[in-house]
């Protein structure tokens, strides 16, 4: 991603995701019942594997019109006491989680698309996370159906959950269009990062070709690639480290046109990934920034050995 146009991004995300992800997961504290991750359950699990994603947003109608003509998700409404769920699906498989948080009037707060990685042991994460710097942003708990998970910052601020998921993780094939395929962290210091990371999932790392200045660091596990670490503009130091989740697309061009006409912004126009495919930035309507990535059916994630 070009300098210029990771500023111009950044700008669109900058503390307040931290803020809006930190005020909103408490929401989840009051008891609700949640589909399970995998269903049939499974023996499947894979550590440092992205399983599932949330979007806390202030319109779940607007939420989920526009990720359904974007995407074709459809959605079942769950609703406990106050708290207002959404579970989106791809062709009968979930996909994602929406909830609906309320922006306090004279507030000005992002949605944001928050990460949950697979873990065997919660509690073990959360002391690990906690031995290097991190903070708890929501204390461990247990989900009925779901699991058990909690919420943290890591040393350098980006916002993530941890799940060990009871009902096993979702197999590692290739995401199909429509589906998650890829996370990236943008992190001022890569390297201490990617460490970070490494010791709650026991990533392998490997650093890849990257222009001068920059860092591209990819986190693998289970011989799979799982995601990359990469670097924050120096030139920007009101800007915070973020996860970032990419949707796999087939055309990045005509996806980025369609989320315009749905009422979504682009924040950093197609170009050409290192896969050779297009990727592109961009936001809903409520601003939960997100990418778009074309993966051909010709390469998988696997991490020789």
């Amino acid at each position: 991603m070009k300098p210029d146009r990771t500023i111009r991004f950044l700008r669109q995300v900058s503390l307040a995701v931290f803020l809006c992800v930190a005020c909103a997961v408490p929401v989840m504290a009051a008891p609700i019942q949640l589909p399970a991750i995998v269903e049939p359950a499974s023996q499947e699990h894979h550590v440092g594997k992205v399983i599932f994603v949330e979007l806390v947003t202030p319109d779940l109608a607007v939420a989920k019109k526009f990720y359904a003509g974007l995407f074709g998700w459809t959605f079942r409404d769950i609703q406990a006491g106050k708290i207002a769920y959404v579970e989106a699906f791809l062709d009968g498989r979930p996909v994602a989680g929406l909830i609906q948080k309320t922006v306090p009037k004279g507030e000005q707060r992002q949605p944001a698309w928050l990460s949950f990685f697979a873990v065997g042991d919660v509690d073990a994460a959360r002391k690990i996370a906690m031995q290097n710097g991190a903070k708890v942003l929501f204390e461990p708990h247990n989900i009925p159906d779901r699991g058990r998970e909690a919420v943290f910052a890591d040393a350098q601020g980006a916002v993530f959950a941890v799940l060990a998921s009871s009902s096993g993780d979702p197999p590692d094939v290739l995401a199909a269009p429509g589906e998650w395929i890829w996370s990236s962290l943008i992190t001022r210091d890569p390297d201490t990062s990617a460490a970070f990371y490494q010791k709650i999932f026991d990533y392998e790392v490997f650093e890849l070709p990257a222009k001068k200045g920059h860092q591209h660091l990819l986190l693998a596990s289970d011989n799979q690639a799982r995601a990359s670490v990469n670097t924050l503009p120096v030139k920007r130091p009101d800007v915070h480290p973020r996860w970032l989740n990419y949707v796999r697309v087939e055309d990045a061009v005509k996806m980025t046109a369609k989320v315009v006409a749905l009422g979504g912004r682009v924040l950093v126009k197609p170009r050409i990934d290192r896969h050779g495919g297009k990727v592109a930035v961009v936001a809903d309507p409520s601003g939960a920034p997100f990418g778009l990535l074309e993966w051909p059916d010709t390469e998988n994630k696997e991490v020789p050995k």
